[in-house]
């Protein structure tokens, strides 16, 4: 069995669950061509604790964890299954990587896993364990992270960081289509980061790219990417699957580490 690529996915706000656009449509055409990996371990900043935390449920709900959004997003459910044996390999192979972890049997799935989910895999038909992400992670704590989850890249096991390449809710916008610059300056930034394999660069993007502070006034939604940039043994060739800018403000950048596609992508019109 190949290793497989891991993912970093801008998963934006929770309506990118009904409002595809060119990023979801990016998605589903990124699940067509890896095709169905044997599961999927994705860590999302909407889980957060004190030490490193993995779901082991059977069947993991869909938490709808987010408020005052139209009330169809709340009926939508990602149904799943989760891999209580995966959960304990998780555990495992942290362990063996030097980073301590405790199950949840109770845990479902937050918005940052589902959502973008739903895009690349509709049919909810591969198991998908989530792993939590630590109040003190920093960059270096997160590569590590990831660094720890690598071998399961080996074992058929997708490796997913969610969050977002830029998020900035204090300027978040609702219907704002005009692009703010410093959203595609720091975008850019990074993108060339990942492009050229330059872990440095992506690992001190917080303290040296542009804008950084106002891209991110909390880092916990850039984090995940470098634990997708730990994960891969081989981060270029990357595909850059660029989703543009929703919002006015919030990047919707995604990129695979370790594999180079050509995705056919067709924007689905939001509804």
């Amino acid at each position: 069995m190949s290793t497989l690529p891991s993912l970093f996915v801008s998963h934006g706000a929770p309506t990118f669950a009904m409002e595809p656009g060119l990023a979801g449509a990016q998605l589903r055409a990124l699940g067509r061509a890896l095709g169905k990996p044997k599961a999927i371990v994705i860590v999302s900043p909407h889980w957060m604790t004190r030490g490193v935390e993995v779901t082991a449920a059977e069947r993991p709900e869909t938490i709808h964890d987010f408020g005052g959004f139209p009330r169809a997003l709340y009926a939508l459910q990602y149904p799943a299954p989760g891999s209580p044996q995966l959960a304990a390999r998780i555990r495992e192979v942290l362990r063996a990587g030097g980073v301590a972890a405790s199950l949840d049997a109770q845990r479902g799935l937050d918005h940052g896993a589902w959502v973008p989910l739903m895009h690349q895999y509709p049919d909810a038909d591969v198991p998908v364990v989530q792993v939590s992400l630590p109040f003190d992670t920093d960059a270096g704590k997160a590569f590590a992270l990831g660094r720890a989850l690598a071998p399961l890249a080996d074992e058929g096991v997708l490796i997913v960081g969610s969050g977002s390449l830029t998020h900035n809710l204090y300027e978040f916008r609702t219907g704002e289509v005009r692009e703010a610059a410093y959203a595609r300056e720091f975008s850019e930034w990074v993108r060339k980061a990942v492009q050229d394999g330059d872990t440095q660069r992506l690992l001190d993007t917080l303290e040296r790219a542009p804008h950084a502070q106002r891209a991110h006034p909390t880092t916990e939604h850039f984090l995940p990417l470098l634990v997708a940039a730990g994960a891969s043994r081989q981060p270029i060739p990357a595909t850059v699957l660029d989703g543009g800018i929703r919002h006015g403000v919030l990047a919707m950048e995604s990129y695979l580490f370790g594999q180079r596609v050509t995705l056919q992508a067709v924007e689905t019109v939001d509804a």
